[in-house]
């Protein structure tokens, strides 16, 4: 896992984030810090911003109002170290519809340059075996999800953000997603994601920021 020089500034400082669509304020003021180490899950209704926040997070969308840094900057001020760092799924799959589910990964793991994985029992355990070698365009949504989940065991970038991660996996799968979850935290990584619903993570309690009531830490 890339890790950047030891610094006395959160790794993420959210400061007076504001977010307006469509004339509709999302949230405002909304005021966090995120240290290197630590899990951090956003909650709220649909519509809540929880998207938003989190593209906002990745500089994918401006915010109407206020500043992210990373490490004390601006993230337009150490953009490409940031983006070396950040690992980030969306709501929607990011995932190559040309290429089948286990060649996903494997191109994953070669632009990573990660450790070998047994891509069999993955896929198993996300329930996509069977469905291996079959174009991702052709699967389903929640299949899609799945796949792109994958890169969760292909990276070495140290902060993860994502949307919904949870969503369209089965017990399994969610088991299995949470192992993951405490594998990176106890490596020292970093992971912020949305969640409508309750979960309990095993050995991981985390930090809360509820948009249901503009941006309350919990």
């Amino acid at each position: 896992m890339t890790q950047v020089a030891s610094t006395n500034s959160p790794l993420l400082h959210a400061e007076q984030l504001s977010s307006i669509r469509g004339g509709r304020v999302l949230f405002e003021n909304l005021n966090f810090s995120v240290s290197a180490g630590q899990l951090w899950q956003v909650s709220g209704p649909n519509g809540a911003g929880k998207s938003s926040l989190l593209r906002i997070l990745t500089g994918l969308l401006a915010p109407s109002n206020g500043l992210v840094s990373f490490y004390g900057k601006p993230l337009s001020h150490n953009w490409s170290e940031y983006c070396e760092q950040l690992l980030f799924i969306g709501h929607k799959a990011a995932v190559k519809g040309e290429l089948s589910a286990r060649e996903n990964f494997h191109w994953q793991q070669q632009l990573s340059s990660t450790e070998d994985i047994d891509a069999w029992e993955l896929l198993e355990k996300l329930g996509l075996l069977g469905l291996e070698d079959e174009l991702t365009a052709r699967l389903s949504a929640g299949q899609q999800r799945r796949v792109a989940l994958t890169r969760l065991w292909a990276t070495q970038a140290s902060l993860w953000i994502l949307d919904e991660p949870f969503t369209a996996l089965d017990v399994q799968g969610i088991a299995l997603l949470q192992q993951r979850f405490v594998e990176h935290i106890q490596n020292g990584g970093t992971i912020i994601f949305t969640s409508h619903q309750s979960l309990t993570l095993s050995d991981l309690t985390p930090e809360k920021l509820s948009l249901e009531y503009q941006g309350e830490i919990l």
